[in-house]
């Protein structure tokens, strides 16, 4: 099967966050193992989704990691030309929900497999195919923890989100939060009887606003944002309870722990007598390659496209990067139609990750390996 035939059975797998990745992967995996790789699936505690590992080539350290995310934004509320589980053709565009992100990629990689099987691989192809993603990263920590325990390490990852095939270098980290202030519900009659726990989280939210412009006045490019508040019952009833739900997005982990402490400075003076609870809902860590790598010089000589470039988006990179990988963002489709209705990538897009892909076989094939 060529990429585009892949592609559209990928599409066809309603893999949306908050659905099942099952059918998915084990089709995968069984494409995979027809293929000749060696393959393991890492399940959620639930068993209702799955990580994918697979190996092409020999059992060695040096090789390099191929990472993507099995799961896609929802539809809901989006107007479509066509139905987005339908891969359609047409004028060099290929439509359907995840072919950008990041389905494409996936399909040249499961496509490319045929190809690397046929070359005397001295270093192996892992492929990492990751559930949760978009809701969190919550799938990648466990798949890169099995990598760890049962292959031998790699040179290096290249994660293939949508960079029109452009070196991704580095991105900004991710943590959203909930923060959880109860108070005690009173008839509104008698304000004074009850304990209000809108007004300290409404302080809150001034609070995260005045620093994140702050940030922004000394040239931190550093982010902040609150995203929802819910709170209160009704007009004549004292909130007992209200939520907060906000994000920053840092530079490095320097600028995320001045970013806890300062939370952590502004939640310690709130209002007396209100309950405040918070917790980390998503972690992403930012990412920081060198443009000077050894992992940048493999993908040039791939035909990874050049000047590189910092991502306005977060990606899985950075764990794999935490994780003692080098590591890079370098893969087909834009981003800009990533979670758009009518999503599409370019058939030139496919064919210049086809390219890429067999360049990294050839890699595989003339690298030494390590003694």
């Amino acid at each position: 099967m060529d990429t585009v035939a892949i592609l559209r059975t990928l599409v066809a797998f309603d893999t949306t966050s908050h659905r099942s990745n099952l059918d998915l992967v084990h089709w995968m995996a069984a494409h995979l193992d027809g293929h000749g790789a060696k393959v393991r699936l890492i399940h959620s505690d639930d068993g209702a989704k799955a990580n994918l590992f697979a190996t092409v080539g020999p059992d060695a350290a040096g090789g390099v990691v191929l990472s993507g995310h099995t799961d896609v934004v929802p539809v809901a509320d989006q107007v479509w030309g066509s139905d987005p589980f339908a891969l359609v053709e047409r004028d060099g565009r290929l439509t359907g929900r995840g072919t950008a992100d990041m389905k494409g990629f996936i399909a040249a990689c499961l496509a490319a497999v045929p190809h690397w099987r046929q070359l005397d691989l001295r270093r192996p192809i892992h492929l990492a195919f990751s559930y949760d993603e978009e809701i969190g990263c919550l799938g990648v920590p466990r798949l890169i923890a099995d990598l760890q325990a049962h292959a031998r390490s790699p040179a290096l990852a290249i994660i293939g989100e949508p960079t029109e095939m452009r070196i991704g270098l580095a991105h900004r980290g991710f943590y959203g939060h909930r923060t959880t202030f109860r108070g005690r519900s009173a008839h509104s009659s008698d304000p004074a009887s009850g304990v209000s726990a809108i007004e300290p989280a409404t302080r809150l939210v001034a609070a995260l606003a005045r620093f994140g412009r702050a940030l922004s006045t000394r040239g931190d490019r550093t982010t902040v944002n609150v995203g929802c508040i819910r709170g209160g019952s009704a007009i004549n009833i004292v909130p007992g309870c209200c939520e907060v739900l906000w994000e920053f997005r840092p530079t490095d982990e320097a600028s995320a722990a001045a970013v806890k402490a300062e939370v952590d400075r502004l939640l310690a003076v709130l209002s007396p007598g209100v309950d405040i609870e918070m917790a980390q809902i998503a972690g992403v860590p930012a990412l920081a390659a060198q443009a000077d790598g050894a992992a940048v010089a493999m993908a040039r000589t791939c035909g990874a496209r050049w000047p590189p470039g910092e991502l306005a988006f977060g990606t899985e990179a950075g764990f794999f990067a935490q994780a003692g990988i080098p590591s890079l963002v370098c893969g087909p489709g834009s981003i800009a139609q990533a979670h758009q209705p009518d999503e599409w990538i370019a058939a030139s897009e496919l064919g210049a990750a086809d390219r890429f892909l067999a360049g990294i076989g050839a890699w595989a094939a003339a690298a030494a390996v390590p003694g």
